[in-house]
């Protein structure tokens, strides 16, 4: 009824100006959705995501004053306070909550009908991607990609920044980069994840390595010392598990580098064992570098690369081209491990 408020007057408290909320119907509904567009959806939608003005605005790339701003016009637009202080950290209103997948979904089939067209007009767009990898990655498949891409799109670009100790899935939420490629653990849940090979651990020593006299076992396997590849500085894995639970048996690995590269060529000066994924191998010019390579007679785990993308961009042509793409240039390399 008019002149009713729209919420009892003890429905939600504003804990910033110490009264409580109090909507009435002194104007109609359609001049309150002056201004209701698609981006108020969308600031909408990241700040019950996040749940923090300051985590939307960055994720966003807008200063904390406009989401504040648009804060307070989403709470005049809806008649609800969105977000509301619970001790330290602010959680959704009921309402927020209750509206936030019908919100995205609206916002994601928006993003579609803008961009349909895109796929089109991919030969005169000129699109920059950011993809976080190892080295390991790059070096398989970063020149099959940027050419399986500019087949479609001859001005598309392709940044590789380095993988680090951070977890991916904030740079992946933040818009920071595209694309992850590897296989840590530390993802958060929400993140989508494709698998686009398998692969297993292999040695790689000198040519005339006393290793390679007599056929490899577990035992013969420890009695040389082995380089770790760690970003993290870990010395030791899955095949040390392995050793110890199976065989009790124990490896020394007297020295840990950040990566591969450093390596390659020194090991045909040493008897030190180098423990690599077989992409890298395969990628590696044995006989022009006297080395050899040799299966470990273990059962170890595979590893298990994947791509991974924020669910935001699961609707985003441009990057689902990316993915598949991406996709079939991974089968294309590593062939049967990849799936």
């Amino acid at each position: 009824m008019a002149g009713q408020p729209l919420f009892p007057e003890s429905d939600d408290f504003d804990f910033r100006k110490g009264k409580f909320w109090s909507f009435h119907l002194a104007t109609s509904i359609s001049e309150r959705m002056k201004g209701y567009d698609l981006d108020l959806l969308r600031y909408l939608q990241v700040l019950v995501e996040e749940k923090s003005v300051s985590l939307a605005a960055r994720r966003l790339k807008v200063s904390e004053p406009a989401m504040s701003r648009q804060l307070a016009k989403l709470r005049k637009v809806f008649a609800d306070p969105i977000l509301v202080q619970a001790g330290r950290r602010m959680i959704p209103s009921t309402f927020a909550s209750g509206i936030l997948g019908r919100v995205q979904e609206l916002v994601q089939n928006a993003d579609t009908l803008i961009q349909t067209r895109a796929l089109a007009n991919l030969a005169n767009m000129s699109p920059t991607f950011t993809i976080r990898a190892n080295d390991l990655v790059v070096a398989a498949l970063a020149l099959p990609l940027l050419q399986a891409l500019k087949k479609d799109c001859p001005s598309s670009e392709v940044i590789w920044a380095p993988e680090i100790e951070t977890a991916a899935s904030d740079p992946l939420r933040e818009g920071g980069i595209d694309l992850y490629i590897g296989a840590t653990e530390l993802m958060k849940p929400e993140i989508r994840r494709q698998t686009l090979f398998r692969d297993r651990m292999q040695g790689l020593v000198r040519k005339g390595h006393p290793i390679l006299d007599a056929p490899v076992t577990p035992e013969s396997m420890v009695r040389y010392d082995y380089i770790s590849v760690s970003r993290r500085g870990r010395a030791h894995g899955p095949i040390d598990w392995v050793l110890r639970n199976q065989f009790g048996l124990t490896r020394n690995v007297p020295m840990v580098v950040p990566n591969y590269h450093c390596m390659i060529e020194s090991m045909k000066n040493t008897d030190l064992i180098l423990a690599l994924p077989s992409i890298v191998i395969d990628h590696i010019s044995l006989d022009a570098l006297s080395l050899a390579s040799f299966e470990f007679p273990l059962s170890l785990p595979n590893v298990e690369a994947f791509q991974a993308w924020h669910p935001r961009r699961d609707m985003d042509p441009i990057h689902r081209w990316l993915r598949e793409t991406l996709f079939r240039v991974s089968r294309h390399v590593f062939g049967k491990s990849s799936f």
